[in-house]
């Protein structure tokens, strides 16, 4: 019975032998490989053909699509008969190491990089073989270190808000796994809030507190290496945000009275340098001089000068501030010119009024010696300068004169 089962079994192992090497047969020993970015590396293909020696066999390199339903892309396609094509992709990066005679076709790749990181097929054609297994694939994992985190906040740190803390690397093969952690304002861990949730580098927080507030760490780490991130977050009150508006409004305001006290100030010293240079032209009316110095309305504006006071002219106005220019000393020259013929003017009628007092202060005298000598009649030599008003009137012939009086 048992020398009956031993046979059996020899009969099925022999059978198998005999249907492998009817068939191709290509492998790759391992599903993926793992190599640093810039490493030069060797992906080992080996295949078994149905007969030891052919005329042709064609050994082909293939990598995935850049996308999704594009076709694969060639690296190389190696002929026995001495021949190899190498595309234009991966020209000067790929070889082949091959013996068809032991079935190797390793691919050889140098300074590999993120592109390279896809999967790869090795095919082997051999005409008339075309039964078994005729191509196999494995997957290239380029490493390289994540990239420094960037870290964010999404939405508004404000009491009773729900914001999200993200975290992404832009570069890492394998792609990194991301980790927050918060500390507290005295830099200690805390663990998370309840409904806090941490996925794929988004930390969701909700119903923010003054608890919330703190310092939040990101660890993005992969095979080769980690890299941190972090942020300072401060939860304000909604008040915050009201007081900052009104704050704004509040500048503005500011800002427009601060304007108009500019713009006023400067139309009260137009009007004051204006009025000053009335002073310069002269004293405006309305003002008088009280014990040497000019009085307006109770107040005492300026000063009058000790130089050149008489009782024919009349005192300087001295200006208190120093500020008049030469136009206006020239304007008042000319006015105190003008004051000068006006007052020589005035001199000379006083003098025709003084000389027209003396006639007739000569006149009336003659008349009273008239009337004594004789009997009230005027001299005739009087009638000439005067006119009939001057002259006083006549005494009627049949009317006695009135005695004088002694």
């Amino acid at each position: 019975m048992m020398a009956s089962q031993k046979g059996t079994f020899a009969g099925v192992l022999l059978c198998l032998v005999v249907s492998m090497t009817v068939a191709l047969e290509v492998s790759i020993p391992q599903q993926s490989y793992e190599f640093a970015r810039g490493d030069n590396i060797t992906i080992p293909c080996s295949f078994k053909p149905k007969n030891p020696i052919n005329n042709l066999v064609v050994i082909s390199w293939l990598a995935e699509a850049d996308k999704p339903g594009e076709p694969e892309v060639s690296v190389l396609t190696s002929y026995s008969t001495g021949d190899l094509d190498i595309s234009d992709r991966y020209e000067g990066r790929a070889s082949l190491e091959q013996d068809i005679a032991k079935g190797v076709a390793n691919l050889k790749l140098s300074s590999i990089g993120l592109q390279d990181n896809r999967l790869f097929e090795c095919r082997v054609a051999i005409p008339k073989d075309d039964k078994g297994q005729l191509a196999d694939t494995t997957r290239l994992v380029v490493l390289v270190a994540p990239s420094v985190p960037v870290c964010k906040v999404d939405g508004k740190a404000e009491y009773f808000q729900n914001i999200s803390l993200t975290c992404q690397s832009e570069e890492g093969s394998p792609l990194p796994t991301y980790k927050w952690q918060g500390y507290d304002v005295r830099n200690m861990p805390r663990a998370p809030a309840p409904r806090t949730t941490d996925k794929d580098g988004v930390l969701s927080l909700f119903n923010l507190t003054m608890e919330s507030s703190g310092y939040y760490v990101c660890t993005s780490t992969n095979k080769i290496r980690s890299a941190k991130c972090n942020l300072t977050l401060s939860v304000m009150p909604p008040s915050m945000a009201l007081g900052s508006t009104a704050g704004i409004i509040g500048g503005v305001v500011v800002g427009v009275l601060v304007l108009l006290i500019i713009l006023i100030y400067c139309c009260c010293c137009r009007k004051k340098k204006d009025k000053a240079e009335e002073y310069a032209m002269g004293v405006p009316e309305g003002e008088e001089f009280h014990d040497d110095k000019p009085v307006v309305n109770g107040e005492v504006r300026q000063t009058r000068s000790k130089e050149g006071d008489d009782e024919d002219h009349p005192p300087k106005i001295v200006d208190r501030r120093d500020q008049y220019k030469e136009r206006s000393e020239k304007d008042y020259d000319d006015r105190r010119s003008d004051y000068d013929d006006r007052r020589e003017r005035h001199d000379d009628r006083r003098d025709q009024d003084d000389r027209y007092s003396d006639r007739r202060d000569r006149y009336d005298r003659d008349r009273v010696y008239d009337e004594r000598s004789d009997g009230g009649r005027y001299s005739d030599r009087y009638d000439e300068p005067y006119d009939d008003r001057d002259r006083p009137p006549s005494v009627p012939a049949n009317k006695p004169t009135k005695p004088l009086l002694l």
